[in-house]
């Protein structure tokens, strides 16, 4: 391995038992007295992070975590720190600048605190927010006493566990931003600096290992056998990098999405320690490399394969995908500015920069769509071949579909799909619109358009329940080639189509950071006659999402957490900013300098006095 993680390689210790929940990882997380300690597995491919308990006379003691028991997940406190997490988790030492101030002034429930087994404690009401409440607190996941994450799913009733049994590092960025949004920071803490230690473990499909750097989609607390000693357990975590998942894909999005979190967690918390971390330092430069490693692509997008995103199956957004790009800008700029200054980092930061501003740039300008833009496409001419080409992707005006003719409203645009050679995919993707305008991929007036265009098609993007991952659905042959005739992806269901209460937070963000919150609470307040009736399900299906997904997963824990976000964001709407970007002068600058070079007439660079590269 090029680079390896000093943490990944020590012996990681927790502090005794004798410390409060709160106390004990807000004082200094794995570094006091060594009671406990995590090791990785002896085998040659480290399965994962490793518990043990170390008793005086060499014995290991059962951590009986997160194991399922039946239908339902049973999370059970470890043995080997004592039960005292009654404690209010607010008292968590924590510096007092950042956005704490703003949440203090929020009202916590009186569920706040959790019981000894790891359930919700009764609130005694039965609004929708603390039913939400409680079921969060109930998909909790403990790793050796600490909480660590929130399980995808967690049906009573449901007969088929899969994988819904799992930490997924994009299902969980909404849950902890509700308990970042509660003052609740000890479980957002633990989720970044243990799904850390997964990042450098070795995974293979086929005897073959993926980029170093790589963050796993999901993880699974697991109990096994003890090296060497059959009668005892000992708790692991267990990633799953796409090894295992349907399709064999590995995440790109979830190094994205840790990046985000971590930003958000020191923006919230005015605790900045854990970004300094050596190890945690060494994780976002590994990421960072893997992204901007050099290829043979000529464009400053990320080039990444189907079901490598939210939408993890086969749905024709191979090559340059909106979302990954929008995520991928987005943890570029979270990473600029935590990223500490030290001569190892001048290149990689300048490359950061440098990718910034041509990410920025073609995206702004080749992804935008709106009535002009559509009028310029349909009169492209084609086969151009120079350097001063208008149509640079020679796309063929014929690609424009019928269905956008009349869809596409006179006021309002988005970003399209996608963009490849002879290739525009028109179709509209909510998450990568939305994380552009909280991003600030997208300028200021493309912003607003973008929210015009949800507002002037709301009958199409959100009907019945909130929110369309994708407008239109593919149909008939289109379906039937594109997805393989996947029986999941059906037209308007599942990815194809289907709308995902667990995007109203990120509509709630963009609305909020563009000044326009009545459109956010009209959202949440028409999923609110439904979602709690409903059991909380991942999907909805058919056009006007009248029915639950045919294949959908009740009391999903994203798409409670989603929910949960949108209303303490609307309730406190300043509190927005820990997760919104702006765009700084230097790269505004930058950008201009390209637009002022003209790029669709000249290929020559104008000398400029910005300090990037371009």
């Amino acid at each position: 391995m090029v680079i390896n993680m000093a943490a990944s390689e020590a012996v990681l210790r927790v502090p005794s038992g004798s410390l409060s929940p709160s106390s004990r990882l807000s004082s200094s997380f794995l570094t006091s007295t060594p009671l406990l300690s995590f090791k990785p597995s002896s085998t040659r491919k480290r399965r994962g992070i490793r518990c043990t308990n170390s008793l005086a006379r060499g014995k290991t003691s059962h951590c009986p975590n997160s194991v399922f028991k039946g239908k339902k997940l049973q999370s059970t406190r470890c043995k080997c720190q004592r039960n005292d997490v009654e404690e209010n988790i607010r008292s968590t030492l924590l510096p007092s600048d950042g956005l704490k101030s703003d949440l203090d002034e929020m009202p916590l429930p009186v569920n706040g605190n959790l019981s000894s087994n790891g359930s919700a404690q009764s609130v005694g009401t039965n609004s929708i927010e603390d039913e939400a409440w409680d079921l969060l607190r109930q998909s909790i996941v403990y790793y050796c006493g600490s909480p660590i994450g929130t399980i995808a799913a967690n049906d009573p009733n449901s007969t088929s566990v899969l994988n819904y049994d799992q930490v997924f590092i994009r299902d969980f960025i909404p849950s902890g931003i509700a308990f970042l949004l509660k003052g609740e920071y000890d479980i957002v803490r633990n989720f970044i600096l243990y799904t850390l230690q997964l990042q450098s473990w070795e995974k293979t499909m086929d005897c073959h290992s993926p980029g170093q750097g790589l963050m796993p989609a999901s993880f699974k607390v697991k109990t096994v056998p003890l090296d060497g000693d059959d009668s005892m357990t000992e708790e692991v975590l267990d990633p799953d990098f796409g090894e295992a998942a349907i399709g064999r894909v590995a995440p790109v999005d979830s190094g994205l999405w840790w990046i985000i979190l971590l930003r958000a967690y020191g923006k919230c918390t005015g605790d900045v320690s854990v970004q300094e971390r050596v190890d945690v330092q060494t994780g976002i430069k590994m990421i960072l490399k893997l992204c901007l490693a050099d290829g043979f692509d000529m464009f400053p997008t990320l080039l990444v394969t189907d079901g490598s995103c939210m939408i993890d199956r086969r749905m024709g957004i191979h090559g340059h995908p909106l979302e990954i790009q929008a995520l991928f800008y987005s943890a570029l700029v979270c990473a600029r500015e935590m990223l500490t200054p030290e001569d190892g980092s001048a290149d990689l930061i300048r490359a950061l920069n440098n990718r910034l501003v041509a990410l920025s740039f073609h995206i702004r300008e080749y992804y935008w769509l709106d009535m002009k833009k559509i009028n310029e496409i349909y009169r492209y001419q084609t086969e151009e071949y120079s350097y001063d080409a208008v149509n640079k992707f020679n796309i063929y005006p014929d690609q424009i579909p019928s269905w956008l003719v009349d869809f596409m409203p006179n006021r309002g645009g988005y970003l399209i799909g996608n963009l490849q050679p002879a290739h525009m995919d028109f179709r509209f993707f909510s998450l990568g619109n939305l994380w552009s305008i909280v991003s600030s991929l997208a300028t200021n007036d493309q912003s607003h358009a973008i929210l015009d265009f949800v507002e002037a098609k709301w009958a199409e993007l959100v009907a019945d329940m909130p929110f369309k991952i994708c407008y239109p659905a593919m149909e008939g042959e289109e379906w039937r080639i594109i997805t393989g005739s996947d029986p999941k992806n059906t037209p308007w269901s599942y990815h194809n189509g289907g709308s995902w209460p667990t995007l109203l937070w990120q509509l709630t963000v963009a609305s909020i950071k563009m000044g326009r919150p009545e459109i956010a609470e009209k959202a949440v307040e028409l999923a609110e006659r439904r979602i709690a009736l409903d059991k909380w399900p991942e999907y909805y299906d058919t056009k006007r999402a009248r029915f639950i997904g045919k294949q959908a997963r009740l009391y999903q824990t994203w798409s409670i957490a989603g929910y949960l976000v949108a209303k303490l964001l609307l309730a406190n709407p300043s509190a927005a900013k820990f997760l919104t970007s702006e765009e700084d002068s230097d790269l505004r600058n930058a950008f201009s300098c390209m637009i002022s070079a003209n790029p669709r007439r000249t290929r020559g660079r104008k000398k400029t006095q910005q300090p990037f590269i371009v």
